[in-house]
C-alpha cells in the first residue's frame, strides 16, 4: 500500500510517500526558516501564504523523487493537528481536494502521532507497547504507546514545553531563530556551573517555566559578565536530567522496557547521549530518530497513516468529507 502523506503544521511544507508504513519511497521538505529567522520566530500569516505557494510543487518532487504518479497512490494521510491553523488548513485542503480528485480514502493524522512513528522508519523491528518521551517546542509529554492507535498520556508539562523554554533562553543569550540548536551548540562549549531549579511533582509532570525564569533572572542580573556557554550548558543539564528521571520512573512503576524518543528536540544531542546511557544502565530498549526524522516531516505522518488506515480510521469519498483543521487537538484524539 502506498500513502502520499502531507504536513504543514507550522512552517515545514512537507510531502513523503511512503510503502507499507515504514519503507520511504520519497521524503521532501520545503523549509521556511530563512523567512522567518529575521523575525526571531514564526509569523502564522506569512507561513499559510507560503504552504499555498508551495504544496502543489512539493509533492510534484515527491513524485518524481519516487518514480510515481498520482495513480500509483492508494491513500493520502494528513495532518489535521495540532498546530498553526492556518498552515494546517493549506494541508487540508490540498489533501481532501486531491483525495477526490483521484477518488482514494484520505487519513487525517494527528501531529504528535507521527513524531512518535518516525522510530518506525528508522527501526523496522519496532513494535508497541513502549514509551514515548515527546519533546518538540509545543509538547512534552509522556506518552504509554499501547499500540499503533492507542496512545495514553502518562505525564505532561504544567507550563512550557521544554522546545519553548530552549527558544525563550536563546532569546534572552541573543542566539538566532530557531533557538534549539543554537543553545545545544553553545552549550558543547561550556560548563555545567550555574544552580538551576529542578521541579518535582507527585506523579510524571514536567514543569519547565522556574528554570526558564531563573536563566533570565541569571542574565539579567550578570549583564555582560554572564558566561553564555556555561549557562546553556548548565540549562541543557538540568532540563535532560528532569526529561530521563521522570521517564525512568514511569517506566520502573509502570513495568515498561523499552523507551521511544520523539519530537523536535529529540534532535538535541545532551538528550540522545542522556536517554541511550539511562535506558542501557537499567537494561531497557531503547530507540531515538534519525535526525532527518526529529523535525517536522511527511514521512512520520504517512507512516501514522498508515496504522491509522489498517485500524479503519480514514474517509472514503463517498463519505461527507467535513475534515477540518484542530489547532489544539489532544494526543488521545
Amino acid at each position: 500500500m502506498i500513502c502520499l502523506g502531507i504536513e504543514s503544521s507550522c512552517d515545514e511544507t512537507a510531502v513523503a510517500i511512503i510503502k507499507d508504513g515504514r519503507e520511504v519511497l520519497a521524503n521532501v521538505v520545503s523549509t521556511q526558516i530563512p523567512i522567518h529567522k529575521k523575525f526571531g520566530g514564526v509569523v502564522p500569516e506569512i507561513a499559510s501564504r507560503k504552504h499555498l505557494t508551495n504544496i502543489a510543487f512539493v509533492v510534484r518532487e515527491a513524485l518524481d523523487q519516487a518514480g510515481l504518479d498520482f495513480k500509483d497512490i492508494d491513500y493520502i494521510g494528513v495532518t489535521y493537528g495540532p498546530g498553526l491553523v492556518g498552515a494546517l488548513l493549506v494541508g487540508v485542503a490540498y489533501a481532501k481536494s486531491l483525495a477526490y480528485a483521484l477518488n482514494i480514502p484520505i487519513v487525517p493524522t494527528h501531529h504528535i502521532h507521527g513524531h512518535i512513528a518516525a522510530n518506525y522508519l528508522t527501526y523496522p523491528e519496532l513494535k508497541p507497547p513502549f514509551m514515548s518521551l515527546v519533546v518538540s517546542g509545543g509538547h512534552t509529554h509522556l506518552v504509554y504507546v499501547k499500540d499503533y492507535t492507542d496512545f495514553e498520556i502518562i505525564g505532561k508539562t504544567r507550563d512550557d514545553a521544554v522546545g519553548e523554554a530552549f527558544d525563550k533562553v536563546a532569546r534572552v543569550l541573543g542566539l538566532p531563530y530557531p533557538g534549539g540548536p543554537e543553545v545545544d551548540k553553545l552549550a558543547m562549549q561550556g560548563e555545567y556551573t550555574y544552580k538551576l531549579p529542578k521541579t518535582k511533582f507527585d506523579n510524571y509532570d514536567f514543569s519547565f517555566s522556574g528554570i526558564k525564569t531563573a536563566v533570565i533572572n541569571i542574565a539579567h542580573k550578570e549583564g555582560d559578565s554572564l558566561r553564555k556557554a556555561d549557562i546553556a550548558r548548565s540549562f541543557e543539564e538540568t532540563v535532560t536530567d528532569e526529561l530521563i528521571s521522570n521517564t525512568m520512573l514511569a517506566m520502573k512503576e509502570l513495568k515498561i522496557d523499552k523507551v521511544v524518543l520523539a519530537g523536535g528536540v529529540s534532535a538535541n544531542k545532551f538528550l540522545r547521549e542522556k536517554l541511550q546511557k539511562a535506558a542501557k544502565d537499567r537494561r531497557y530498549e531503547c530507540y531515538i530518530p534519525d535526525f532527518k526524522y526529529c523535525t517536522d516531516n511527511a514521512a512520520m505522518i504517512a507512516s501514522a497513516a498508515h496504522y491509522n488506515y489498517l485500524a479503519g480510521k480514514y474517509y472514503k469519498i463517498e463519505d461527507k468529507l467535513d475534515l477540518n483543521a484542530i489547532a489544539n487537538l489532544k494526543i488521545e484524539e
